[in-house]
């Protein structure tokens, strides 16, 4: 599988490390219920069909990207970055 970084191109899946689901929230630190905390750990759906995930390019330039693509056939269909340097390269700005 190829993904796109937004900062280096075209890489091979082998340089990137996979973070999760990019659609999980996180509770609120003040919410003292484990079993909030332990389904965000530990409960995960299963889809089928488009996705959106967090990735990171371990082997590159080491920042995040979200990755939207097919687990049933693996066709990836966007990368876009996330992070800190995200908006200044949305801009044109980033190196």
């Amino acid at each position: 599988m190829l993904l796109t970084c937004p900062y280096c191109g075209l890489r091979d899946q082998s340089e990137f490390t996979y973070r999760g689901d990019a659609n999980a929230r996180r509770p609120s630190f003040a919410d003292e219920s484990i079993e909030a905390h332990a389904a965000y750990v530990f409960d995960r759906e299963n889809p089928s069909g488009l996705h959106e995930e967090i990735w990171n390019h371990t082997s590159g330039c080491r920042n995040h990207i979200k990755v939207v693509r097919n687990v049933t056939t693996h066709e990836v269909v966007s990368c876009e970055p996330v992070g800190p340097f995200a908006k200044a390269l949305k801009r044109g700005r980033a190196t």
